[in-house]
Order: structure tokens, then sequence, then C-alpha cells
């Protein structure tokens, strides 16, 4: 695979056929899971004051904009502004700290004009992008795979966001911020001495960062560890969200039929726990269907991932299949009480402008790997 840092001259041609080779199995997908999305949010906002499926709609609309907008950009373009979109995330998450709203205790918006932005959404893109320049030009000169002290750039440029994100408080984002750099890096060939020493240190560190945790986060660790413990305090959402998930046995309640759902026991109905909204009204059929379109989705992203013409575009894709995977993975662990609740998003369910924004820009950035695989 080629170091340098060259594009490629772009024209009709090649624009038409890069777009012959469009995967159109992952638009498919992505397009499947969405309606299911704003489906399930028109039932989870019965009860709420505003419709937040029609918001949610326009935002889906955009983010399918700017999805099939980047893909008239050769993806090794943005190679080139990766560093630059990365500090100016940094940036953003700096501004939040400084002068970010406050929305229930904690600081992860800017207001800028009628939008309100969460940059930390963006922080899993910038490491993505920035890991996998990092990795293009790098990789070539590690034959024998990456040791310890090699490892300390990508994982500098990963820690990074991610403490800024954990400072607003946001444990979840920050997780899946560390996620997807854990996740580049591990397919770069890591040596297993190295990998071993990193889990150690995570592991103890865990235990060291307790302490230093906030402490409704603490009683997030303390309820998953006992859940029993106290059903009407901390341990409410996972209570009321294991309800949900159970009632809806076989084949579910029906669309609207959530009692859960409908008498508001359940909290965050709309944004983390959305996936107990689905599990009470379509049953364990419903959640069958669900899994297996993000399985697919994922699979294929790895699919293009593995057939990338070069590091930047196998690196990118795999960042991109990471975040998807670990977002949906502990969203779904999180309503199951598997895992602490930590307030993450489900991709493409969940409401949120900025997490759908984020979503779709990772998805743009796939296609864009993959319908250019076979283009010079």
């Amino acid at each position: 695979m080629a170091l340098d840092l060259s594009l490629p001259h772009s024209g009709f041609h090649s624009q038409r056929r890069a777009f012959n080779n469009y995967p159109w199995h992952v638009a498919f997908f992505v397009l499947c899971i969405a309606a299911l999305g704003v489906w399930n949010l028109a039932s989870a906002s019965r009860s709420a004051h505003a419709p937040v499926w029609i918001s949610q709609l326009t935002w889906m609309g955009a983010g399918v904009c700017a999805a099939l907008a980047i893909g008239f950009v050769d993806y090794r373009r943005f190679m080139r502004g990766a560093y630059v979109f990365y500090a100016l995330v940094l940036l953003l998450l700096v501004a939040v700290m400084l002068k970010g709203r406050v929305v229930m205790g904690a600081r992860r918006w800017l207001t800028i004009g009628p939008l309100n932005l969460q940059p930390s959404e963006l922080a899993k893109i910038a490491v993505a992008l920035a890991l996998a320049r990092w990795f293009h030009l790098d990789a070539g000169k590690r034959r024998d795979g990456y040791g310890l002290l090699s490892l300390v750039v990508p994982a500098g440029m990963t820690l990074v966001p991610a403490l800024l994100v954990l400072k607003q408080p946001d444990l979840g984002t920050a997780l899946i911020v560390v996620a997807v750099g854990a996740t580049i890096i591990l397919f770069a060939r890591v040596r297993w001495q190295a990998l071993v020493t990193v889990v150690v240190v995570v592991a103890v560190g865990a235990v060291f960062a307790y302490p230093h945790l906030k402490p409704y986060q603490k009683r997030r660790v303390e309820t998953y560890l006992d859940p029993e413990g106290d059903v009407l305090g901390a341990g409410y959402h996972a209570t009321q969200s294991m309800i949900a998930v159970g009632s809806g046995q076989g084949a579910g309640k029906g669309w609207g039929q959530g009692t859960q759902t409908l008498l508001s026991f359940l909290p965050e109905q709309h944004t983390d726990f959305i996936f107990s909204v689905w599990a009470e009204e379509h049953g364990f059929v419903g959640c069958l269907l669900l899994l297996a379109l993000y399985y697919a989705l994922v699979v294929s992203a790895l699919g293009i991932a593995g057939n990338a013409r070069d590091r930047f575009g196998h690196f990118l894709a795999v960042g991109v299949s990471g975040m998807l995977f670990w977002h949906v993975f502990v969203n779904m662990g999180m309503v199951m009480a598997i895992l602490p609740v930590v307030g993450v998003t489900l991709p493409l369910m969940s409401y949120g402008g900025s997490s759908i924004v984020a979503v779709m820009l990772g998805i743009g950035l796939l296609n864009n790997v993959g319908m250019r695989r076979f283009v010079n």
C-alpha cells in the first residue's frame, strides 16, 4: 500500500465509476434501522408534549444529505484535513468547558445560533480520522507490530478528547471515544505483550479512578453490582428498563401499547432507553430483527475495511465499524442490566440531532471508502 499523500485526478468518469461501486447494501441497512427508529420514536413520544419523531425525521434527512455529499469527495482528501478536524473538535470541547450550556448538571452543549451542538459526538469521528492518518503513515515502519512505547502517540490522541468529554461529565461518550481508538489500535497488529500490559494498566487505572467518579456515576456502578439494592433510587432506571424488556415477551404488546412507555415509568425513553420501548412493544421477535440489521451493518462495515484500497481507508472504516458496534453493544447491555447505566445512545434509534449527524457522517465516510476501493 502506498504511503504518499498524493491525490488522484478527479473527474466525471472517476466519479461515475465510484458511484457504480456504491455499497447500497450498507445504505439499505442504515435506512431500515432509521425508519424503524422514527416509527419507534412516534410511539415513545405519544405521552410527551412534543412529537420528537418529527424533529428526528428532520435530522435524519439532514444526515442522509451529509452522508451523500461526503461521497462526492474522495475520502483520501479528508486525510489531509484529519489533524485539522481533530484540533477543531478539541477546541470545541474546551469551549464546552468554558461556555457550554448546563443541562441536568452536565455541561455538554454549545449553543450556536438556533442549534445546540454536542461536540463530544464529533470526537468519535475526529479520533477515527486522526488515527487512520497516523497509522496510514506509520504502519509501514512497524513490520514486527507495535510495542507499548510505539503506541504512546495513538493512545494519547485517543485519551485527550476522551478526558475532555469525561470532564463534562459524560462517562458513556468518553468510553465510546476510547473504544473507537482502541479498536483501531487493535487492528494495527499490536504485540501480545503490549496488549496484556495495556489490559492490566486499564484494570488498575479503573480501580484507582473509581474514587474520583461523580457520586451519581459511583451509584450506577454500585447499582450494577447490586441491581436490587435501591430499586426506587439509583436502580430505578435499570429496574424499569428490565420490566419493559421482559414484558414484551415473544411478540410484544404492539405499537403504542407499551404500558411502561405510555405511563412514563420508563426514564429517558426517547434517548438512552429507546431499545426498552422497542422490546416492550415488539418483543423477542422484534429484537431479533433489529439485532440482525445491526449485525448486517457492522459486518458490512468490516467488509469495507477489509477491502479498502489503502491503509487510511482501512483504519477509517475500522473506526466507524467500532463506533457502531460499541454503541449497540453498550446500549443494549445497559438497558438489559448486563452492563452499568452509562448514558450511551442506540445508533439511528435514539433521539438526538448531534448523535444522528455524527453517525451519518461516519456512514458517509464508510461508504466513501467502499465505493472507491477500485478507483485509482
